[in-house]
């Protein structure tokens, strides 16, 4: 680590603008080697929150505008295509620009605008006029699939755009078609050429190569080097939820090189920088050059220097992970940028050393590429798709209350001796290893469970809470006329937050990527309640019990806070869990238990 844990502890306290220079100076008092060697090495501070356990800075952002496209690319989407997320769901402009803001003055200088396909959001010339305004960001570039790119080339370096990728998997029109599922080959190249007419240099062709599609036409990419400033980008094909990724269709690095050399072989690699992703080539003579980005093969991930922030707002350390956190949560509940800094902080210390390699990555749970902004250009469906609840990373919730049906909402909170009886006896019945606690030790010591001989399965879990408010509380409540505003969407958002967050709340529980966490009310009149319903669930190795009873709980709390400034004499009761499925053993309360 650069910094010293005491430098980071108290920069960490202070106003972002002091916060790297206070951890330089700190680190040069406790480290006098330190400043001579960062000087000759022209290093500047770097935050904090940007640095993971590996010491890997982060100065890259990727930002998807949107998760539409006018394309529908084979390697990265399902053939049926996805589910798109809500509008009111995604970014706003105003979002987009406050998260990257913050990112370029922690040191970020460098911004990619990703989609979907992000020159068909309506505002795209706004915001990149915006981010060029932002002091300290010196690269702004954009990865399209260039079918609109021409029109709006002219207006987009207007705007300030310094770079540009361009995607294109066929310089043979019928078989870009079949690739892409649409047509558009023409216009692609017109924008490349457009590119180049307007002075940018180099040019990135970003070339997805797939065995038996086009790993035929590799030699043909090469010669677009000759005349043009080009650089020609070959990525290995890369699993992604729903693109039927096998080993067989992947071409690897090495061969590509190997063909690549029977025909230039005084071919001759280039001096890369130190977080760049491609491994630069060029046939001497040409005008460009070529690269392989070999996240299959060969990973670079002790280099990568890259976050993402998905459309809907989510924040990925790694294109390959499926864990992810949600910024546009915290922005939209008031956070200030230091909670922000703190959750992204997290988020990249949680950053692993590598990703789990391509056959790991076949089997894992992750965004389809269109919902991520990969390396290559995501294409995507048209706008008729909606909203899938089986989304990774999307939440889905209704902030409008049920109305119960009559006697269909019951209290428990009178919890009597009988009914406490009755759970110990069904419980009794149980083996005897399995009344044996799970986190303690033989020598009675806590522990941590180790799951990593489980495999991973799709596990729910659904529990309760029930809030007992009094008349006025509750009349004011469901009539959204609290001075605080709307209780149950901010106890909504409040649950579903802290359900990501159980694992930072309760010390041994597992941190668990959610794939869906949501919270329904209901709201029971005749007891002036309101009965908190909450479920998650993860693809894992462990169970989402925790995670469901905290989400439970802090919307519960939640509720009690927008409230009590009415009334103190509220009552939370009845936190529960009410099933859990997908594990070892399933379990359903037994309804005889509520009687």
């Amino acid at each position: 680590m650069i910094y010293s844990e005491k430098a980071r502890n108290y920069a960490t306290s202070l106003p972002s603008m002091h916060r790297a220079v206070t951890a330089y100076m700190f680190h040069f008092v406790l480290n006098p080697d330190f400043l001579p060697q960062k000087l000759n090495d022209n290093i500047l501070p770097f935050s904090a929150f940007l640095r993971d356990g590996f010491g890997r800075r982060h100065n890259y952002l990727r930002i998807s505008l949107t998760e539409k496209c006018n394309l529908r690319c084979q390697y990265c989407m399902p053939e049926e295509g996805v589910k798109l997320t809500p509008r009111n769901q995604l970014l706003s402009t105003s979002e987009v620009l406050t998260l990257a803001r913050l990112f370029v003055q922690e040191g970020v200088d460098k911004i990619r605008l990703t989609g979907g396909e992000p020159l068909i959001r309506a505002d795209v010339l706004d915001i990149i006029a915006e981010l060029k305004k932002l002091q300290g960001l010196k690269t702004l570039a954009v990865t399209t699939n260039g079918i609109n790119l021409s029109r709006l080339l002219p207006k987009l370096k207007g705007a300030g755009l310094d770079l540009i990728n361009i995607s294109l998997d066929s310089l043979v029109p019928a078989k870009f078609e079949f690739i892409v599922r649409r047509k558009g080959f023409h216009k692609v190249m017109e924008g490349i050429d457009k590119a180049a007419e307007l002075g940018y240099n180099p040019v990135k062709i970003n070339c997805v190569v797939m065995r038996g599609l086009n790993e035929d036409e590799l030699l043909d990419f090469v010669a677009l080097t000759e005349t043009k400033p080009l650089e020609v980008r070959f990525i290995e094909y890369m699993p992604f939820d729903g693109n039927k990724w096998n080993f067989k269709k992947m071409v690897s690095y090495q061969e590509m090189l190997d063909r690549i050399r029977q025909r230039w072989p005084d071919l001759e690699r280039l001096q890369a920088g130190p977080a760049d992703t491609a491994k630069i080539f060029k046939v001497p003579g040409f005008t460009g050059q070529l690269g392989f980005i070999t996240s299959m093969s060969d990973n670079f991930c002790s280099s990568c220097n890259r976050l993402r922030i998905t459309a809907d707002g989510n924040l990925k350390v790694c294109l390959f992970g499926n864990s992810e956190v949600s910024l546009r949560d915290a922005l939209r509940s008031g956070a200030p940028d230091e909670e922000l800094l703190q959750i992204i902080g997290a988020a990249v210390g949680r950053k692993k050393k590598q990703h789990a390699g391509m056959f790991s990555i076949s089997q894992m749970k992750n965004r389809p590429m269109i919902l991520i902004g990969g390396y290559a250009q995501p294409s995507g469906p048209d706008a008729r798709t909606a909203l899938s609840p089986r989304t990774p990373g999307t939440l889905v919730f209704s902030t409008k209350p049920m109305s119960p049906k009559p006697n269909s909402v019951r209290m428990f909170h009178n919890h009597n001796s009988s009914q406490i009886n009755r759970e110990s006896r069904s419980n009794q019945t149980r083996s005897s290893s399995d009344t044996q606690l799970s986190h303690v030790d033989s020598q009675g010591r806590a522990t941590m469970v180790d799951i990593g001989g489980k495999p991973p399965t799709c596990r729910t879990a659904t529990a309760c809470a029930t809030v007992i408010l009094g008349s006025t509380a509750f009349r004011l409540l469901r009539d959204i006329q609290l001075a605080k505003g709307d209780a149950l969407t901010v106890a909504q958002l409040a649950g579903i937050m802290a359900s990501k967050q159980t694992s930072s709340l309760i010390p041994l529980c597992h941190p668990l990527p959610l794939d869906h966490a949501s919270i329904a009310f209901q709201l029971d009149s005749q007891q002036s309640a309101v009965i908190i319903t909450a479920t998650c669930r993860t693809t894992g190795r462990t169970g989402v019990e925790m995670e469901a009873l905290t989400a439970a709980s802090v919307a519960a709390l939640t509720v009690y806070d927008m409230c009590k400034a009415v009334s103190h004499d509220i009552i939370i009761t009845d936190v529960k869990l009410l099933s859990k499925t997908g594990g070892k053993k399933d379990f359903n309360r037994h309804p005889s238990l509520e009687n």
